[in-house]
């Protein structure tokens, strides 16, 4: 019932930048948090950032100073602004909602985007 779509992914040169956008869409109550993970070629998906329904976030220690998060709550969409791009940024984005209530009561703890590409390159 509920739907998580990435865009604004693509292929751009070392120390360029992206903006990732995330829409979640269904009959959704609330959203604790909201997020994105990567997962590079023969990788585990790792944890890029996360923001909060409180507007806190956090990131992974190799994101920091470069890529900013945010989130509006009122559309249930998160963005992942990054900057200063590395090869090594280069992965599938996962856009996640966590803590998900929809208007019937159910919870899902975690749900999960289709993913869209980031390649980092010359």
């Amino acid at each position: 019932q509920v739907q998580l779509v990435e865009s604004g992914g693509g292929l751009v040169q070392p120390g360029g930048s992206l903006r990732l956008s995330c829409a979640a869409s269904g009959s959704i109550t609330s959203i604790n948090a909201m997020g994105w993970y990567r997962q590079a070629p023969g990788k585990e998906r790792e944890y890029v950032a996360v923001v909060s329904r409180t507007g806190s976030t956090n990131y992974q220690e190799s994101v920091k100073g470069r890529f900013t998060v945010s989130r509006d709550m009122a559309k249930n969409t998160v963005s992942l602004q990054m900057n200063s791009l590395k090869p090594e940024d280069t992965a599938v984005y996962y856009c996640n909602a966590a803590g998900v209530t929809l208007a019937t009561g159910v919870f899902t703890p975690v749900y999960w985007g289709q993913g869209t590409q980031v390649t980092v390159s010359s």
